[in-house]
C-alpha cells in the first residue's frame, strides 16, 4: 500500500486525464507550442500521447509541470491565463 500523498496535487490522477484535461484547455496546437514535442504537433492522439510520455520522463515532467501551472493559475483569484502564451514565457 502506498503512503498517503495530501500535498501532492497529481495524486490520484492518470497521465491520460491530465493529457486530455490540456487538449480540452488549449486544444491540441495550443499544446504543441507550450510544449514543442512530436507526439502534440504531427498526427496527435491521446493514445500516441500517451505511449510517448509514458516512455520519456522528460517530457511527462513537462507535461506534469504545464499540469500545475494551469491549476495554480485558476487558483489565483482575478488570474485569468492567455491560450497563446507559451509556458516558457516569464511573467513580469
Amino acid at each position: 500500500m502506498t503512503a498517503a500523498q495530501p500535498k501532492n496535487p497529481l495524486h490520484g490522477l492518470t497521465l491520460e486525464r491530465i493529457v486530455t484535461d490540456l487538449v480540452a484547455r488549449f486544444g491540441w496546437a495550443g499544446l504543441g507550442r507550450r510544449i514543442d514535442i512530436r507526439c502534440f504537433n504531427h498526427e496527435p492522439s491521446i493514445v500516441s500521447s500517451l505511449k510517448f510520455l509514458r516512455r520519456t520522463p522528460w517530457a511527462r515532467e513537462q507535461v506534469e509541470a504545464l499540469y500545475l501551472d494551469t491549476l495554480r493559475a485558476a487558483a489565483r483569484p482575478g488570474a485569468a491565463t492567455d491560450p497563446d502564451t507559451p509556458r516558457s514565457t516569464p511573467n513580469t
